[in-house]
């Protein structure tokens, strides 16, 4: 297998770099959405983050990769025989491409097996190798409409049903879902865009030092994989170890009422729909704190996680010329002043 640039020698992009760290953290955020210029490292960081990520327990045999240490995730394979031996594989990065048909996604009937011997039998598809990793939708904002409601379903119930040419299927589907794009190319429907736990922007580096250092890198990778890699293991090794820790304490990190009222009240003022605006500022704020290794959720966590987890969600006022990311930065300065 290819080795993927590190994750630790990625130059800049610290938003970006941020959400994907915490979702790695806390999968139930809801996925991270990048938007932005091309070239900016969007497929390279997703690639790298998954590389960085430790080997995941996994059911031998299993077409799904089930967590045999989880018995209330198990498809119905795992489950309906005896527990299954556990090896270890690579955390999967899936790229769903916009052109994919919904049998290749969602998977059909095996025609080659029900040729050769008759049989009926599943062939899993994408949403089955995405599971427990991450399935990548570049260009998303260009995905087909029946893929985008498909994509919504999944994404909401952790569960992809098939019933179609005489097969009923049902296995886990549960990813981290990363999609991005390119804004000027076209905007995402509402209903996805809701969907994202986390939204990112990204631009090209304007400054030299920072666009020389960016060549520089990805030069010395090409020429000497291996060798980079290497140079940038400690690194590597170090930011694992952070996001395993962060997992651990993850469950026992407090939110106070009075985080859960300030996350309301940003949302108020905003004006999001819905309540997934506070669902995703609070599980974002409490996978901060957990990488950090911090004990309880505070201001200082949701002032940092407010542009990311609220500027996708904001309505469009004609009459304000501001762009998303000043009025909630206005509005944060107000609720939580520093």
């Amino acid at each position: 297998m290819a080795l993927a640039f590190p994750f630790s020698a990625i130059v800049g992009q610290d938003d970006m770099k941020q959400a994907m760290l915490l979702a790695a953290v806390d999968p139930d955020i809801g996925g991270v959405l990048v938007l932005g210029d091309r070239g900016t490292g969007k497929s390279t960081t997703v690639r790298a983050l998954a590389a960085l990520l430790p080997m995941m327990p996994v059911a031998e045999g299993c077409a799904f990769h089930c967590d045999p240490t989880d018995g209330a995730g198990l498809c119905d394979a795992c489950r309906g025989g005896a527990r299954p031996r556990a090896v270890r594989q690579p955390v999967p990065v899936v790229d769903l491409p916009l052109g994919a048909t919904e049998d290749r996604v969602v998977g059909a009937l095996d025609l080659q097996r029900a040729l050769s011997s008759g049989e009926k039998a599943f062939e899993p598809g994408l949403l089955a190798r995405a599971h427990r990793g991450f399935l990548y939708v570049d260009e998303v904002n260009l995905l087909e409409d029946h893929l985008v409601d498909l994509l919504i379903d999944v994404a909401a119930s952790g569960e992809n049903v098939v019933e179609r040419e005489g097969l009923s299927v049902r296995h886990p589907a549960r990813f981290v879902l990363v999609g991005s794009g390119n804004p000027e190319e076209g905007d995402l429907r509402p209903q996805l865009l809701d969907r994202f736990g986390l939204a990112v922007n990204v631009t090209t580096p304007t400054d030299l030092p920072t666009r020389v250092e960016v060549v520089k890198r990805r030069d010395a990778f090409e020429r000497d994989r291996a060798g980079f890699c290497a140079h940038w293991a400690r690194a590597d090794a170090a930011l694992r170890r952070r996001i395993v820790s962060g997992r651990r304490r993850l469950a026992r990190v407090v939110v106070p009422d009075a985080a859960l009222e300030q996350a309301a009240r940003l949302c108020m003022q905003l004006g999001t729909d819905g309540l997934r605006g506070e669902l995703a500022l609070i599980r974002a704020a409490r996978a901060l704190a957990a990488l950090e290794g911090d004990v309880a959720v505070s201001d200082v966590h949701l002032r940092r996680m407010a542009p990311l987890a609220l500027c996708h969600r904001m309505r469009r006022d004609p009459l304000d010329e501001t762009g998303s990311g000043v009025r909630v930065a206005r509005v944060v300065d107000e609720v939580l002043p520093a």
